[in-house]
């Protein structure tokens, strides 16, 4: 019994590993310039400070859980993003924080 349950953890685990292999975080300083960019585009368009905020946030939560550290650096690119992966992180985005 003991080790079924062992097999179970372990099993589920490794289930994991690719979800926390493509976790990543924004370079130093970069979030907060995403959230500023974010929360004036959306207030431009209209959106009261506070929704915007709450997308703007959950728009962050949702790159970092589903990009790597070299994409969302990637996506901040001075030389030109790449078309796809800008689509996907609208897509990811627009996902995530639909309800919000």
């Amino acid at each position: 019994m003991r080790f079924q349950s062992l097999l179970a953890l372990a099993t589920a685990g490794a289930l994991l590993l690719p979800l926390a292999a493509t976790a990543g975080d924004f370079p130093a300083g970069k979030e907060a310039a995403y959230m500023t960019q974010c929360q004036q585009v959306a207030t431009g368009q209209g959106v009261d400070a506070n929704t915007a905020k709450k997308h703007c946030d959950c728009g962050a939560k949702a790159i970092k859980k589903n990009f790597s550290d070299e994409e969302i650096k990637d996506l901040d690119s001075q030389d030109g993003v790449d078309a796809k992966l800008m689509q996907k992180a609208q897509t990811v985005v627009q996902q995530a924080c639909k309800a919000q």
